[in-house]
């Protein structure tokens, strides 16, 4: 047990330097230099820096104690804890390492087309372990608890949208707007990718023979109900359990990832939905 406990966190270190690295690429190589700004807290602080010339890893961590401290409720201290030492490594290499490599100089185009790119797979690698890089993250995790019926995405876009049209009078030109929403549907369709492949959906169906234990680790864990079925191996023959759990797109990997903590061997199949109704998602 201790033993899983170490690995953990060295994994989760491994994976905090990593994203990081790929972060700060996004934001202080490429969207920095090319004068926009991508959406979320992140954007805040490349215009605070354009305008005052303070640092944006710093800064990036200042906006985020409020948030931190208004999702404190919703999300728990876990979470925030995990996510405050991934917010640390950014400011690390934002304000640290990152100033003293050579910066992008070319096209502005390509620069949101990396921006979106690298900031995706750091992102990514921030979420696999449970983590977040902070910002909108915190602000839209605690509507969605407030109010399920919300669209995560939908939230997330007009917050984004809101700084990423900032960046017009800030830079002097409507191109900061294109570049950065450029750069930001990009980076979602890449965490996409990376984390849920081709096929991308919402709803998991889990074979098991622990049913009952992989439904509590999920509710502990994500906080997503199951619907417990009962099955039969048409080749064994043998009694199986089936859980179908509806989940946003954002959760489905730690949803696995908790069905496998309790059962290496279990079968599990992520396939797409349009659309979700019912409690915790859209209502009619």
């Amino acid at each position: 047990m201790r033993s899983e406990k170490i690995k953990n966190i060295i994994l989760d270190i491994v994976y905090d330097v990593i994203g990081s690295f790929f972060y700060a690429v996004g934001v202080y190589t490429f969207a920095k230099m090319a004068n926009f700004a991508p959406g979320g807290v992140t954007g805040i602080a490349l215009i605070m820096n354009y305008l005052w010339n303070l640092p944006i890893g710093t800064m990036s961590l200042v906006l985020n104690i409020p948030l931190m401290l208004l999702s404190l409720k919703f999300l728990g201290k876990d979470f925030l804890l995990k996510s405050l030492k991934t917010m640390c490594f950014c400011t690390l290499f934002l304000d640290v390492i990152f100033p003293h490599i050579p910066p992008y100089t070319g096209s502005q185009f390509m620069a949101a087309l990396y921006s979106g790119i690298f900031l995706g797979i750091g992102l990514a690698l921030f979420y696999m372990r449970g983590s977040s890089s902070g910002g909108t993250d915190f602000l839209t995790m605690s509507v969605k608890v407030l109010r399920p019926h919300l669209s995560i995405g939908m939230v997330t876009m007009a917050i984004d949208l809101l700084i990423i049209l900032l960046g017009w009078p800030v830079f002097g030109n409507v191109d900061a707007v294109l570049y950065g929403l450029t750069a930001t549907l990009l980076t979602s369709l890449v965490i996409d990718k990376i984390m849920y492949g081709m096929g991308a959906g919402t709803l998991l169906i889990i074979v098991t023979d622990h049913g009952k234990e992989i439904a509590e680790k999920i509710g502990e864990k994500i906080g997503r109900g199951s619907t417990q079925l009962k099955g039969r191996g048409s080749y064994t023959g043998d009694d199986r359990e089936v859980l179908l759990c509806a989940c946003s797109k954002s959760q489905a990997y730690m949803v696995r990832r908790a069905a496998q903590e309790i059962d290496r061997r279990a079968f599990v199949m992520i396939t797409e939905t349009n659309e979700v109704f019912g409690e915790g998602f859209l209502e009619e």
